[in-house]
């Protein structure tokens, strides 16, 4: 009776975890590319407005930014000042890395 109560809250602990662990968001794959964002880079060199292809893949690249920020050979294009206004027409908020 005692194995079989055991084996009875094993299964119960184990369909709870299932359970949690179902509800939590989990993110997509995202391939981490700055050249993705190519067709924002005449918004970014510019004072041109992003395309609306731009800023899909801006929002698509959006969990790479804090890696492209911390690259040094990627972070002056990132923080500068047009690509923050393409961050700001394209809706991205600047990320908190």
């Amino acid at each position: 009776m005692v194995k079989m109560m055991w084996g009875s809250s094993l299964a119960l602990a184990a369909a709870l975890l299932l359970v949690t662990v179902a509800n939590i968001p989990v993110a997509e794959g995202v391939t981490c590319s700055p050249t993705e964002l190519t067709s924002c880079s005449s918004a970014f060199m510019s004072a041109s407005p992003p395309s609306a292809t731009c800023c899909a893949k801006l929002r698509e690249q959006k969990p790479c930014l804090c890696g492209y920020l911390r690259n040094p050979a990627l972070s002056q294009y990132v923080n500068s000042p047009n690509a923050k206004k393409v961050a700001s027409s394209c809706n991205v908020a600047t990320p908190k890395c």
